[in-house]
């Protein structure tokens, strides 16, 4: 299923920072962990307020806009490992 757009909010990306919708439906922002280096904390980007469906996928898309794309639930069964 492709992916289908939820809000233009038309973010411009930072290198090094990942961004994501939050909890509230907010569009976020935090610096990436590199080698020893730590992550930094989240600060909002653009106050949206989406709601979120549950079983949905929600991500920024390449034009800084909100997508959303239905999550893929299956694959393989994990089997229990016999350690000996």
């Amino acid at each position: 299923m492709a992916a289908k757009k939820v809000a233009k909010v038309g973010i411009k990306k930072e290198k090094g920072f990942l961004y994501f919708v939050d909890k509230n439906g907010d569009v976020s922002c935090a610096q990436m962990a590199r080698g020893n280096k730590k992550g930094g904390k989240p600060r909002k980007v653009a106050k949206v307020g989406i709601k979120k469906e549950a079983g949905f996928l929600y991500f920024i898309d390449k034009n800084g806009d909100i997508s959303c794309a239905q999550m893929v639930r299956g694959g393989q069964k994990k089997r229990k490992s016999k350690r000996r």
